[in-house]
């Protein structure tokens, strides 16, 4: 991934010069932008990478490149997966600003940093709001460059339709993922309207378009996209990517409540203080007895809740069994996932580091 950093850091650089040009009050875009773009997992740039090269590698062998035409893409694959991590930095902001995070990656988020600007420069009116508005001028401002930096990496490659493939692509996961978000906190705010039995099914349907076609699905699509792939090499990774994707996301779900913040940067059970209406929360809900679904229906949201408090969630959750049953569910699309690699028509040194993978981004503690 030195790659990808390089052109994350390249453009970076002459965004600065070009802010720079018309005022040095512009500075801590780029400076904001910096952080948020160093470390992180780099899961979109890698699967990305690995989709082009499921299919541009030599099938069923180990040899990277068939020849030496794909390896001159290699250039422009670097530039779509930072592209990919510049839109994933911009959907960062604008998460932190609607969930009102105070971290992220164990730094304070982008709202938070203008928020302390306005404090530190002794600027006028409410800092709050201020740094929300800057934070969301900033997220938009990613959107532009993620979709700068991808123009500039199609025009790299070299087959004009696999361009015109992978821009579809960008902008359907775009979408999917923005209305994604709009159906997270469309469910933070609306499930009380909702018949019980609707619930799951509309967390698993957030989890899907929020979440698990954009972190793996999309990526995969993307790269493979770049390399040329066929419709049932688009087909195999489709279907490996979404069931990851999802076991990614309730992995995260389940690090949002019980993760350590050493690990994660996020303070304990920071998604129960946000509302978030999870699988887990749903499939709890579901088998709690009425009173203890009741304080759980009081307490989830609350910004204030205290360290007892959580604790206290962390354990009826736990003692609903709702832990294990995401924990079985991930198990189960970990496993359909593997079983569509194994069909898969791609090389077998993607085969073996997508399955790598696999256990990577469902099993991890961050």
């Amino acid at each position: 991934m030195d790659l990808v950093q390089a052109e994350l850091d390249d453009f970076l650089s002459a965004r600065r010069a070009q802010l720079a040009e018309v005022s040095p009050d512009l500075a801590p875009f780029v400076d904001f932008s910096e952080g948020l773009l160093r470390g992180g997992k780099r899961f979109r740039a890698l699967f990305c990478y690995w989709g082009w090269r499921a299919v541009t590698a030599t099938p069923d062998t180990f040899d990277p490149l068939p020849d030496d035409d794909a390896d001159d893409d290699l250039p422009a694959i670097a530039r779509v997966s930072a592209a990919l991590e510049i839109f994933h930095a911009a959907a960062l902001v604008h998460d932190d600003i609607m969930d009102n995070s105070d971290t992220r990656r164990g730094r304070p988020s982008a709202h938070r940093r203008f928020e302390r600007l306005h404090s530190e420069q002794g600027f006028t009116g409410n800092a709050l709001g201020w740094g929300q508005s800057a934070a969301l001028l900033l997220g938009d401002l990613l959107l532009g460059w993620s979709d700068e930096l991808l123009d500039s990496g199609l025009r790299l490659l070299g087959n004009a339709k696999a361009s015109v493939a992978v821009r579809d692509e960008f902008t359907t996961m775009r979408t999917l993922v923005t209305v994604g978000q709009y159906l997270d906190i469309l469910e933070e705010k609306s499930w009380r309207t909702r018949d019980e039995r609707e619930l799951l099914p509309r967390a698993h349907r957030v989890i899907v378009y929020k979440s698990a076609k954009y972190s793996i699905e999309a990526p995969l699509a993307l790269g493979a996209a770049a390399g040329g792939a066929d419709a049932d090499q688009l087909e195999s990774l489709r279907a490996f990517g979404l069931p990851l994707g999802v076991a990614f996301q309730l992995r995260d779900d389940l690090l949002g409540v019980f993760g350590d913040p050493e690990v994660t940067g996020k303070p304990a059970g920071d998604d129960l203080r946000e509302g978030k209406r999870t699988v887990l929360i749903a499939l709890a809900r579901a088998a709690m007895p009425g009173t203890l679904r009741s304080v759980l229906d009081e307490l989830l949201g609350d910004p204030d809740l205290d360290a007892q408090q959580v604790g206290m969630l962390q354990s009826a959750l736990r003692e609903a069994g709702a832990v294990d049953q995401v924990e079985r569910i991930i198990d189960h699309n970990v496993g359909l996932a593997l079983k569509a690699l194994g069909s898969a028509r791609i090389s077998a040194s993607a085969r073996e580091e997508l399955s790598r993978l696999a256990e990577t981004t469902a099993r991890r503690t961050a």
